[in-house]
C-alpha cells in the first residue's frame, strides 16, 4: 500500500517549521527534491509585483516564548510550532495579564487545541495558547520573547514540468505553508509528490504534466503572473490538491465553470468509488481555487479531497495531526483517487464506429462463444459503446449513459481497435 509511504514522508516534513516564505519551504523543498529530482525551485524576490499583490518579505523565526510570573516557560515555539502568530515581528518585553491577554488566542469551544493564526500582511505579533491552559494563568508580569526577523528575501516554490506525446497539459497545484497541520498540510504535498513519481514512471504519456508546489494564495497569484499566457494556451485539466490525508468521506469542488473536463472526471470517478461523497458549490471555495478559477484567468481546476478544509473540527489547530486525524489509509485513498482522475482523463477519447449499420461481431470474432448472464451483460455493453461511438461522445458520456466506471470501457475499446472497428 502506497499510503504507507506517503505516511512516512508526512512525518518526515512534519518537525519542519513553513510558512509563505523561508527556510522550512526550502527544507521542504529539498525533501521533495529526493522523490523528484527534477523539480526546479524558484525564488521570487520581495516586493515583486503580481497582479494586485505584492511578494511579501521573508520571515525567519529562531524562537519564541512566555515566561510567567512563577518563571515557568508556556507557549514555547519549540515545542509547537504553532504557538507563534505566523509571521510575528520581533519583540522582548515585560507585559501585565492584562495587556499579555491582548496578544493571546484560544479556542473556547476547544480547550485542548492550539489554533492556527497568522499576520502575513500586517506587521504584528501574538502567541497562540490552549484555552484550558489559558484559563489557569495568574496575574503578574509575563516575560515575551520573539527572536524573529523580517526582511528583503524571497518568496520559494517547486515547480515540475513533465512532457506527454501532447503539448496540452494538465495541472497539478499543492500549497506547503502551513506548519504542523496534517490533514490541511501535509497530506497535499506528500500525495502529490508520489503522485508526481507515478506520472513520472508511466510509458506513453498523453498529456503533459504542470505541477507546483507553493505557498497558499500568493504563490499561486505569484506562479500565474508569471506563466498565464502558457497556461491559458496549455491547460486541458487540473486540480488543486490539499485534504486529502484522512480516512473520513471523499468530497468534490468543482471549479467556477462547474462544467470542465476536470469536473466531469471528478464526478464520474468519485460517485463510482463513493457513492456517498460530499458535493460542495463554488461558493463553498477557500483554497488556491479561488485563484485559479477567477475571473480573467478561468482555467479548468477544481478539488478532489477526502473531507474538505474548514468542514472537519481538528481543522486550523494543533488538533489536526498525524496520529488521530491522518493516516496510510487515508494517504492511501487520496493518492488512489486521484491517480484515477488522472488515468480518467488520459484514456478519454471520442471513439467512432468505422462499419455502416451494427458490425457482424461474429466475423470478427467479439461475439461470446459460450452464454450466460455475464456474457450477455458484457455484450449489452460492447453494443452500447457501439452505438454511441459517433465522434461525438467521448468514452466518459457513454459510461455514464451505460453506468458503469469508465474504466470497464478500457478493454473493450482496445479490442474493437485492434479489429479496426473503432478509431480515436
Amino acid at each position: 500500500m502506497i499510503g504507507k509511504k506517503i505516511y512516512n514522508f508526512a512525518e518526515t516534513l512534519w518537525p519542519i517549521n513553513r510558512s509563505l516564505t523561508g527556510d522550512g519551504v526550502r527544507e521542504t523543498l529539498l525533501e521533495i527534491k529526493k522523490h523528484i529530482p527534477n523539480l526546479k525551485v524558484h525564488e521570487v524576490n520581495t516586493g515583486t509585483k503580481a497582479f494586485d499583490w505584492t511578494v511579501p518579505k521573508e520571515w525567519r523565526i529562531n524562537d519564541a516564548w512566555i515566561k510567567t510570573p512563577d518563571g515557568r516557560m508556556i507557549c514555547n515555539f519549540k515545542e509547537n510550532n504553532l504557538h507563534l502568530v505566523g509571521y510575528s515581528m520581533p519583540f522582548h518585553g515585560k507585559l501585565t495579564l492584562e495587556d499579555l491577554q491582548k496578544k493571546l488566542f484560544s479556542l473556547p469551544a476547544q480547550p485542548d487545541a492550539i489554533p492556527y493564526i497568522t499576520s502575513y500582511y500586517k506587521e504584528d505579533w501574538g502567541f497562540c495558547i490552549k484555552d484550558s491552559e489559558r484559563k489557569r494563568l495568574k496575574d503578574g508580569d509575563y516575560e515575551v520573547f520573539i527572536d524573529s526577523e523580517l526582511f528583503n528575501g524571497s518568496l520559494t516554490y517547486g515547480e515540475l514540468l513533465i512532457k506527454g506525446k501532447e503539448k496540452k497539459e494538465i495541472f497539478l497545484s499543492t500549497y506547503l505553508c502551513h506548519p504542523s497541520m496534517a490533514n490541511n498540510e501535509l497530506s497535499g504535498p506528500c500525495v502529490t509528490t508520489f503522485l508526481s513519481k507515478h506520472i513520472s514512471s508511466l510509458e506513453n504519456r498523453r498529456y503533459s504534466y504542470r505541477i507546483v508546489f507553493i505557498p497558499e494564495t500568493i504563490g499561486s497569484i505569484v506562479y500565474l503572473s508569471k506563466n498565464l499566457k502558457k497556461m491559458k494556451e496549455s491547460t486541458h485539466a487540473g486540480y488543486n490538491i490539499t485534504c486529502v490525508g484522512d480516512n473520513r468521506s471523499f468530497s468534490y469542488l468543482p471549479s467556477r465553470n462547474g462544467k470542465t473536463i476536470s469536473d466531469k472526471v471528478a464526478l464520474h470517478v468519485l460517485k463510482h468509488i463513493d457513492k456517498d461523497f460530499k458535493k460542495y458549490e463554488w461558493n463553498d471555495r477557500g483554497s488556491d481555487e479561488r485563484q485559479y478559477c477567477s475571473p480573467n484567468i478561468d482555467l479548468p481546476v477544481s478539488s478532489i479531497m477526502r473531507t474538505k478544509y474548514g468542514e472537519y473540527p481538528e481543522y486550523h489547530t494543533s488538533l489536526d495531526n498525524l496520529n488521530d486525524v491522518v493516516s496510510a489509509e487515508g494517504l492511501n485513498g487520496g493518492f488512489e483517487i486521484l491517480k484515477l482522475a488522472i488515468e480518467t482523463i488520459e484514456n478519454n477519447i471520442y471513439p467512432k464506429i468505422t462499419v455502416m449499420c451494427e458490425p457482424q461481431l461474429g466475423k470478427y470474432d467479439l461475439y461470446p462463444s459460450i452464454g450466460g448472464p455475464k456474457a450477455t451483460k458484457e455484450l449489452r455493453i460492447m453494443s452500447n459503446l457501439i452505438s454511441y461511438s459517433d465522434g461525438k461522445h467521448d468514452l466518459i458520456d457513454i459510461a455514464d449513459i451505460c453506468d458503469i466506471p469508465v474504466w470497464e470501457l478500457y478493454p473493450i475499446v482496445k479490442n474493437l481497435e485492434s479489429k479496426g472497428l473503432l478509431v480515436t
